[in-house]
């Protein structure tokens, strides 16, 4: 990757408050998407306010994943998670007015379909671990999904879901454990409940991480990792990549 300044930057919004898996996706983020620290830039929402955005300044938006839920009493959040939704709803609903380019990762799903009206619950969790995930009819003709299998596997693992989605969303992708894997709103603005950015080193590193959060019984991490090691993720990454060289525009 080589600096270039010709082009606006990607913006990555990070709710990650434990440095090792932060940084772990934004090298991630930027290594699949071809992009160095000038083109994709980040701001760490459990570090620091978002302050005032520009979206003109950007040539689209992604969000990654966390350990928040949307769908959680609003009791049992932090004050850091309150005001990191707050601000990231807030931001949304812009960039749904505006169409503009956006992808949310996992924890995008909920703060995405909460924006347009979904239904986002815990009525479908799926554990850290590899998901057969299935393109729906939209998502075969889906331009960020162009060229992958009508079927892959993916890394996930979340507590929250979108259990339904309103009629202007485009469902384009569902798994076994999980009928919304993926939607869009409007031509330019999408969810995955799946990782795009992580690879087998990423999720070791996040079973790592994560391993007292709640998402697994913390003696099980071994065994996940072994699974993981099991599957071969191939076709994610290539989501990240198509959703840059499609929205990547001169500054």
């Amino acid at each position: 990757m080589t600096e270039d300044t010709g082009h606006a930057p990607f913006l990555l919004l990070s709710i990650r408050g434990e440095d090792e898996a932060a940084d772990d996706e934004y090298q991630a983020m930027m290594r699949f998407a071809g992009l160095d620290e000038t083109g994709m830039q980040r701001i760490r929402l459990t570090h620091r306010p978002l302050g005032p955005i520009d979206l003109d300044d950007w040539s689209g938006v992604i969000l990654g994943g966390g350990p928040y839920n949307v769908s959680d009493p609003r009791e049992s959040k932090s004050d850091t998670q309150q005001r990191a939704e707050s601000e990231l709803l807030s931001l949304i609903e812009e960039v749904v007015d505006r169409d503009f380019p956006f992808l949310g990762c996992c924890y995008g799903v909920g703060i995405l379909g909460s924006v347009i009206g979904a239904t986002v619950d815990r009525s479908y969790p799926e554990p850290v671990a590899a998901v057969t995930v299935t393109l729906t009819e939209a998502g075969r003709e889906e331009p960020l999904f162009a060229g992958l299998p009508d079927v892959f596997d993916a890394f996930g693992g979340h507590k929250e879901a979108a259990s339904s989605l309103p009629a202007e969303a485009v469902h384009l992708a569902s798994s076994p454990d999980c009928p919304v894997q993926a939607f869009r709103v409007g031509s330019n603005t999408y969810a995955t409940q799946f990782h795009p950015e992580l690879d087998l080193a990423g999720i070791l590193t996040r079973i790592d991480v994560y391993k007292n959060h709640g998402y697994f019984a913390p003696e099980s991490a071994d065994s996940l990792k072994a699974a993981a090691r099991q599957r071969h993720i191939e076709y994610p990454p290539t989501i990240l990549r198509r959703f840059v060289q499609r929205y990547r525009r001169p500054r």
